[in-house]
């Protein structure tokens, strides 16, 4: 009998810092599990060789930040059956997309001896901007479990299952004492996707919001009780407009205007 084909995954990198592409590479053991059912077509952090698409599964790290990477994902999305990003670069245009906030064109000026050498778009967004993408995967950077889960999920044809609800459920599964309740620290828990099995509130630290928004996240009722525990309205902003600062909920939680910022 003819050996059955594997499907092909692609890993493609736009603006970003390579870290969740490394999330795959740190799986290691399960990672070789993976190559075993797929057949890695495309994958430069981990080798050089590559293999001519149509690809089954394409997973998109970074977000579009210059004109040619605003075609070429458009290039990635016709080749690939199935498109997935991965971390916050790709679905809510990382830490970079602070450049949305301000004129670009005034950085590059400060910044390069010959601006005029710079191609780059003003804005940079996250992959859904540009393509049609089947499905998200947030982080900063991504958990290997949950990538882990969404490779399996379209081997066999199925959603993945990646929780929806927010930091809090996963304080109260481990234990851990609310560190706003209990100790008056700032956290974005209440408002952030799960993902991290809440990391930073086990260290009596508030969370940074690394996983983006949850689903409906009541982000004025957060920034009110911010308020309350004495948080000025700059920092509230700066802590909506880090990893994922272009994400709708995060975006327009950080806007504040006029004389209240203070």
């Amino acid at each position: 009998m003819p050996k059955k084909r594997r499907p092909k995954i692609a890993v493609w990198k736009f603006a970003s810092c390579d870290g969740c592409q490394l999330s795959l590479l740190d799986c290691e053991d399960e990672f070789l599990a993976v190559t075993e059912a797929f057949e890695v077509a495309y994958f430069l952090e981990a080798t050089r060789a590559t293999i001519q698409g149509p690809y089954d599964l394409s997973l998109v790290e970074g977000s579009i930040t210059t004109p040619k990477d605003a075609e070429r994902i458009k290039k990635v999305r016709r080749d690939s059956r199935f498109l997935v990003t991965i971390g916050a670069c790709a679905t809510a245009g990382g830490i970079q997309a602070l450049r949305n906030f301000k004129d670009v064109g005034e950085f590059i000026t400060a910044v390069y001896a010959e601006p005029r050498y710079i191609d780059t778009l003003a804005t940079s967004t996250p992959i859904l901007d540009h393509v049609r993408v089947d499905f998200e995967l947030r982080g900063c950077p991504i958990g290997k479990e949950q990538l882990l889960e969404v490779i399996t999920a379209f081997l066999h044809g199925r959603r993945p299952d990646t929780p929806a609800h927010s930091v809090c459920v996963d304080c109260k599964s481990r234990g851990t004492i609310c560190v706003m309740v209990a100790h008056g620290t700032p956290c974005l828990g209440p408002v952030t996707h799960a993902g991290c099995d809440a990391i930073c509130p086990s260290y009596n630290r508030g969370c940074y919001g690394c996983f983006g928004p949850m689903e409906t996240p009541n982000t004025k009722a957060l920034s009110e009780q911010w308020l309350r525990l004495g948080t000025t309205k700059p920092t509230i902003r700066r802590a909506f407009h880090t990893f994922n600062s272009w994400a709708e909920p995060f975006r327009k939680a950080g806007k504040f205007d006029g004389p209240q910022d203070n």
